[in-house]
């Protein structure tokens, strides 16, 4: 059995370029796919269950998959009708049930012949099942080859990686947090995200030196990968660490450094309301997976009393890095987004009204000798706009999605004030002084949703250095279920307070200087432009924050040990090198020299203003790279969500 991720391109740079490469191989029936090969490919269907379509989403477009040869991809378990003259490329998890409908598609003879990829190595009692079905069916000679692809993570970013989207709850914060959590499930828990990581350095072509913290199941992970690395790389005959793909690409000269932090070192950030575009796109409307989806309010203006109101129609936009304003502004504070979506749009109007222009002038009559120089002056021009006009049409298609977004994400800030909570939230994690009360936004009915009073109050908890008292804990409670908060993540919080050393180590860190941002208002002259009246977004009575880079407290970590900084935070931490076949934390030699590379991996969730935190920090590191991964990707909704499941009684 051959293991074809093993062998990803050795010149693809980054995560998500080595990923699409070993997916278009496997396409390309697990031989490296040429890109400009003249002939027709060879026409195909895929079939996926929902893993392998979370995984492809991303990387490739319908269009880019027809352009491999697929014609029709469908799910597994979806009712599927023989194509008897057509090879099937399957790509699934190695499950129970998946491999019992595969057996079930050879029984039937679905297709011509079949090449089945397990987006995890699939265990040798389950492989002799299928072969089994093969002999039953007559069909060994249609299975033409079986794969372990080892691509069990979804790349969301160049530099950003999730373990996955389905079944995430089993290795959610919640999961591994639940206090009667059994030996038996952590394991589990613990097994899954240590399978997918190794997926992901088995892509990577490295095998790093990995940091944790200490007594967390970030540690827990770090002992299982390290023991994982080490036996796949004592079977030298089976490695999948040797030949082509070590030290390919981007980690060619050094290995990188793999970082793993609990969520429970920083519990504020991903409550916290942010104020750039990708992290308020994912924090305020339904965005996963790189894909947003909007709701259209068709308005139910001058509707009979009585009438049903008008549905809302559903619009689903892709922000990819092909999307150029995407990729530039992703990581900007939200009112320069807005700034830029109406420049662009003007650019736009110029370039089409040129268009207009030139088009009038092609058509003037008579020998007028003026027009004719006029003429033959502008048919180069117009010559020169007509071919522009493909990169226009994308253009405006950029400028209506982003008109869209962002004006769905302005309204969010302008009904629920969320500049008011972005900046008191930043006060109050930088620990400046606060300009108008607590009390006083939390009872405020025009400030925010209940769940927006929460989060503030809980930020508010976790980085005070010292707990409120019970009377005044008992007025914010008071305040919090009048505006109709549920107490549940509180109940958690408090718990977390008093039980977790991880509170103690949060207050410890928040309390040093530089721990988190500051924001300043910028006069209103960037806005003055946005805020004419001709503009699309009405950005009045919106404040204009300017972000400070500050490290957040996983950037700080990151910082302390790619630089080989000495740092009570982090000190303590394991170090494991799996290359060392013996040797435990003291005696296994150290690497000195600061890195080059580093993948920070946060166990419990994670968020995009981590994310973006450390884009910044990285950008004046010169020829240093990062990558940020998590074991899942939530928002604040969805964390309160699983604080509150922790909290109940």
């Amino acid at each position: 059995m051959a293991a074809a991720a093993a062998a990803t391109a050795a010149a693809a740079a980054s995560i998500r370029e080595r990923q699409t490469v070993a997916l278009k191989r496997m396409l390309n029936f697990n031989v490296p796919h040429i890109k400009n090969s003249t002939g027709e490919p060879v026409w195909k269907v895929l079939i996926y269950d929902r893993f392998g379509q979370d995984i492809i989403s991303p990387l490739l477009s319908v269009k880019e998959l027809r352009d491999m040869g697929i014609t029709l991809h469908l799910l597994l378990h979806s009712d599927r009708d023989p194509i008897p003259d057509v090879p099937a490329v399957y790509f699934v998890m190695p499950t129970e049930e998946n491999i019992d409908r595969m057996c079930q598609d050879l029984r039937n003879q679905l297709y011509e012949s079949y090449y089945l990829n397990f987006i995890s190595a699939i265990s040798r009692s389950k492989l002799e099942d299928i072969a089994n079905a093969a002999l039953a069916a007559s069909a060994v000679t249609q299975v033409a080859k079986v794969f372990d692809q080892y691509l069990n993570f979804i790349t969301l970013e160049d530099d950003m990686f999730v373990l996955c989207n389905q079944n995430k709850e089993l290795v959610s914060y919640r999961a591994i947090n639940r206090p009667d959590i059994t030996d038996t499930e952590m394991e589990t828990v613990m097994d899954t995200i240590v399978d997918s990581l190794f997926c992901f350095f088995v892509t990577l072509g490295a095998v790093p030196i990995i940091r944790c913290s200490r007594g967390t199941a970030a540690e827990m992970v770090a002992v299982k990968l390290d023991k994982k690395l080490r036996e796949n790389l004592r079977d030298a005959r089976n490695s999948l660490f040797t030949g082509d793909t070590l030290g390919a690409g981007q980690f060619s000269f050094q290995r990188p450094l793999l970082v793993l932090v609990d969520r429970n070192i920083d519990l504020a950030t991903p409550l916290h309301h942010t104020w750039t575009y990708q992290a308020l796109v994912h924090d305020v409307l339904d965005f996963h997976l790189n894909r947003v989806n909007l709701e259209e309010s068709s308005g139910v203006e001058n509707s009979p009393a009585g009438a049903r109101p008008k549905r809302k129609n559903k619009k689903s936009y892709d922000l990819t890095p092909v999307d150029k304003f995407w990729q530039k502004h992703k990581g900007s504070p939200f009112p320069e987004v807005a700034e830029s979506v109406q420049q662009e749009l003007e650019s736009y109007r110029a370039q089409e009204d040129e268009v207009k222009r030139l088009k009038s002038i092609m058509g003037l009559e008579g020998e007028d000798e003026g027009a004719i120089s006029m003429l033959s002056d502008n048919t180069a021009k117009l010559t020169s706009a007509v071919s522009s006009l493909p990169e226009l049409l994308e253009k405006k298609r950029l400028i209506d999605l982003h008109t869209n977004v962002a004006t769905a994400v302005l309204e969010h800030i302008k009904a629920r004030k969320l500049d008011v909570y972005f900046e008191y939230e930043e006060k109050i994690m930088s620990k400046t002084t606060l300009d108008k009360s607590l009390l006083d936004i939390i009872s405020d009915p025009d400030a925010g949703t209940p769940e927006d009073k929460m989060r503030l109050f809980l930020i508010y908890y976790i980085s005070t250095q010292q707990a409120p008292s019970e009377a005044d804990l008992e007025q914010y409670k008071k305040a919090l279920t009048d505006a109709g908060c549920n107490l549940n993540p509180l109940q958690y919080i408090k718990q977390w307070n008093t039980t977790s050393f991880f509170h103690r180590a949060f207050t410890k860190m928040a309390s040093a200087p530089a721990s988190y941002g500051s924001t300043t208002t910028k006069p209103m002259g960037l806005l003055s432009r946005v805020m004419n009246t001709g503009s699309q977004f009405v950005m009045e009575g919106v404040k204009n924050l300017v972000l400070k880079q500050q490290n957040l407290p996983v950037t700080r970590i990151l910082d302390n040990l790619m630089e080989m900084k000495s740092n009570p935070e982090t000190d303590d931490y394991r170090y494991f090198d799996p290359k060392m076949l013996r040797g435990n934390d003291s005696s296994v030699p150290r690497n000195k020299n600061p890195f080059q590379e580093a993948i920070v991996f946060v166990v419990g969730g994670g968020n995009y203003i981590e994310y973006q935190n450390l884009v910044d920090y990285i950008k004046g590191k010169q020829g240093k790279h990062i990558l940020y991964g998590c074991s899942e990707l939530f928002n604040a909704t969805q964390f309160i969500k699983q604080l509150s499941q922790l909290g109940q009684k």
